[in-house]
């Protein structure tokens, strides 16, 4: 299957027609409104401003959220007019890094991630495990934290939450002499052929002992046996060479712009 017809999927399914627990959707003339009804982050995921007055829709965008705190607006690299970026910054967004929006095409998956199973315990000392309770998710937490000097006390319980509906998400953690050095996630969305890996973030000092692709294995033939066509990333400059030796191919370019009370 090709890339464009891939994009093309991609943009149907993870951009205009799927739907996030707890989240409304809002489909407007040239954009899709996601607005959190739980107190999480809004967004606008697509938007189609062929023949529209662009300043306008982006005024029109502020107005609506402006009362609501702040709103992202991610920005593909495939989008039109080509200069959005640009317009959204001169409307005070903010632009944050790059990410390489990944695919794999788990029809094509390479022997290194389909070899062993990732759960499997190593004679290493390391063991990747499915988290089943909501406690356990204090370890994702903390390595999150500590990898990205940030706070993440958000994570807990919209993990937790997201763990509630059955099949919408597995979490995975590798644990070092049972301490926990690696975590990430991936959500599975209904009647779709994509499941989306989010996370994957490994502690400085047990770096280079194979636990981010570990944790991706685990994740990636978890989607394989349930029937999925295509894992994605959005990935950081970090991670995309790494996926990018599991066979995972550069799809588009997305750029998360963002305005509001926090920005």
């Amino acid at each position: 299957m090709e890339n464009e017809a891939i994009l093309a999927l991609y943009d149907e399914e993870q951009r205009i027609n799927i739907e996030y627990p707890g989240v409304r959707k809002v489909r407007r003339p040239y954009v899709i409104r996601y607005v959190s009804e739980e107190g999480g982050p809004h967004f606008i995921l697509y938007s189609r401003l062929a023949g529209a007055d662009v300043e306008a829709v982006i005024a029109e965008e502020q107005a609506y959220f402006g009362p609501l705190g702040e709103v992202e607006w991610k920005v593909y690299g495939h989008d039109r007019p080509a200069d959005l970026r640009e317009r959204l910054v001169a409307r005070d967004f903010e632009v944050e890094e790059p990410e390489a929006i990944m695919v794999l095409n788990l029809r094509e998956t390479p022997p290194g991630l389909a070899a062993e199973p990732g759960s499997s315990a190593r004679t290493d000392g390391v063991a990747v495990q499915r988290l089943e309770n909501v406690s356990q998710l204090e370890d994702v937490r903390r390595i999150e934290e500590i990898v990205w000097q940030d706070d993440f006390s958000w994570l807990t319980e919209r993990l937790g939450t997201d763990l509630a509906t059955p099949g919408y998400l597995s979490v995975y953690a590798a644990y070092v002499d049972g301490q926990p050095a690696c975590a990430g996630w991936i959500y599975f969305h209904a009647n779709g052929k994509f499941a989306d890996l989010w996370g994957g973030s490994t502690l400085l000092e047990h770096r280079g002992r194979g636990l981010y692709t570990a944790v991706l294995t685990a994740r990636v033939q978890e989607a394989a046996a349930r029937g999925y066509q295509f894992v994605i990333i959005d990935a950081s400059p970090k991670s995309r060479p790494i996926v990018a030796r599991h066979g995972f191919r550069l799809l588009t370019m997305a750029w998360a712009c963002k305005w509001g009370k926090d920005v």
